[in-house]
């Protein structure tokens, strides 16, 4: 690598995070946060997450999602069938980390994990694009493919059957995930790598206590 990796350094001085700066409910902290997110992104993706997940066997891996809801949890949409699903459905509990570096905001979230209810994904899923629902049923996400001119054969084909304003079948193999939050840790970049942290945790009664913790 011709790149000097280890010179690579941004010094974050956009904000401070103060303990008075917080609200005690970490949801209404992550609203406020993503609303800011999303007004300022431009052309970014203020929804987009990495998801942690292991197989039940303690595998890790990771991947970029999009959150698609935030209620008592922070909910996603996928192929039921594809790794990230088969490691939730064996080991449901997930990592969440969303990254604002225009904003030098990280979110990171811990937490069970369960499917959305079948309306759920189907109201989602009925609001997609149609291009997006035609590529969800004819991908079998994950598995390996013989070619990509073969992918888009069987998209064509699909066309033809549903054009556009049609309202194809919701895939049974399709649905979403919500992600029930046990820690949500807010952090703030600053100046000498002295980053503001403040983490919130669940309590046995259904409290949130809020700790600042070290950079």
């Amino acid at each position: 690598m011709t790149i000097d990796v280890a010179s690579l350094r941004k010094e974050y001085t956009k904000n401070g995070l103060h303990r008075k700066d917080l609200v005690d409910d970490p949801f209404e902290q992550f609203t406020r946060w993503f609303e800011e997110a999303v007004r300022t992104a431009g052309d970014q993706e203020p929804n987009a997450m990495t998801l942690a997940t292991a197989t039940k066997d303690g595998v890790p891996s990771s991947r970029v999602v999009l959150l698609k809801g935030v209620d008592d949890g922070f909910i996603f949409f996928t192929n039921y069938e594809s790794h990230k699903a088969l490691d939730l459905l064996s080991n449901p509990r997930a990592g969440l980390t969303f990254h604002w570096p225009w904003l030098e905001r990280q979110v990171q979230v811990q937490g069970s994990v369960e499917k959305t209810t079948r309306e759920e994904s189907e109201s989602y899923f009925r609001k997609r694009p149609l291009g997006s629902r035609l590529g969800a049923i004819i991908s079998k996400q994950s598995s390996v493919i013989e070619s990509r001119a073969a992918l888009e054969k069987k998209l064509e084909e699909l066309k033809k059957r549903y054009p556009q304003n049609a309202e194809p079948p919701v895939p049974d193999f399709w649905g979403g995930f919500r992600v029930i939050p046990v820690r949500i840790e807010f952090w703030q970049g600053r100046e000498n790598r002295l980053h503001d942290r403040f983490l919130y945790t669940l309590g046995p009664e259904g409290n949130w206590r809020i700790d600042r913790l070290s950079p």
